[in-house]
């Protein structure tokens, strides 16, 4: 159920306008930095809660991470670019320090009925089920961000990788995860899954965007890498995002390349 109550300690606790980062939030890179997740999920956040619409559904989520976010304080303002009859465009920006660390656009379209007719479309996810699966061995030490239970061909795999991802946290402190939220949290999944290999991750996105022709209608997300390919240090990288009842959409990311520094 997609409201469950989450045990994880939450990502944030907010204050105000301003939202201050647990431990959980560090990340891979630099641990006085935040992971990139937590910087889309918050700005998904606060585009719904300000923006979000039951007439309209969130079909696009493009966000650009330009900075190393500190691991301090931060808050999200946001706009809109556009209010139609049919389209909402919101932009959004990530603000730490008085600087601007990352930024987002998400398109919004009116619901409406399909049109009439057949159109093709790639073949049914058939996949064993997150329950059908062993869970992974517990980790030691630091919390996890996120629970999985692979497919087949795991992180780090040089063969095409597919596995289930859960959050087990609220984003923010007493607030449950709306279906949006819950995918664009995830979305930087794609990243390590999509662009780590027999040397492990040596890259890091630049970028996420993120498109929902359907948002996810329980817990458990599906990632399978549809694309990677890089060249003079830059990766593009691709996977299709399925729940238990199918697909429900993408997600890319374009990333350099960044020997990552054990500690």
């Amino acid at each position: 159920m997609i409201g469950a109550t989450m045990p994880g300690t939450p990502f944030f606790s907010r204050e105000g306008e301003s939202y201050t980062p647990n431990d959980v939030c560090r990340g891979p890179w630099d641990p006085n930095s935040l992971h990139g997740r937590v910087v889309a999920g918050l700005l998904a956040h606060e585009i719904e809660a300000r923006w979000g619409d039951n007439a309209f559904r969130p079909a696009r989520l493009t966000v650009d991470l330009y900075r190393m976010p500190p691991f301090a304080p931060a808050e999200v303002r946001t706009s809109v670019a556009r209010d139609g009859n049919r389209i909402r465009v919101v932009d959004a920006a990530f603000i730490s320090g008085g600087a601007s660390i990352a930024r987002a656009s998400a398109v919004f379209l009116k619901r409406a009925e399909n049109p009439e007719g057949t159109v093709w479309s790639p073949p049914s996810w058939q996949v064993p089920g997150p329950l059908e699966l062993a869970p992974p061995d517990a980790p030691g030490g630091r919390e996890p961000m996120w629970e999985t239970r692979v497919i087949d061909h795991g992180f780090g795999s040089t063969e095409r990788k597919r596995a289930w991802l859960r959050e087990n946290r609220q984003l923010v402190e007493g607030e449950e995860l709306t279906p949006f939220v819950r995918a664009a949290f995830a979305s930087d999944f794609t990243n390590p899954f999509a662009n780590s290999g027999s040397a492990g991750l040596q890259f890091v996105n630049a970028d996420i965007t993120l498109y929902l022709h359907r948002l996810p209608a329980a817990e458990w997300l599906g990632f399978e890498v549809a694309s990677h390919h890089a060249d003079e240090g830059i990766a593009v990288a691709e996977c299709a995002i399925y729940d238990e009842r199918g697909a429900i959409g993408r997600s890319l990311v374009c990333a350099l390349a960044n020997r990552r520094t054990l500690r």
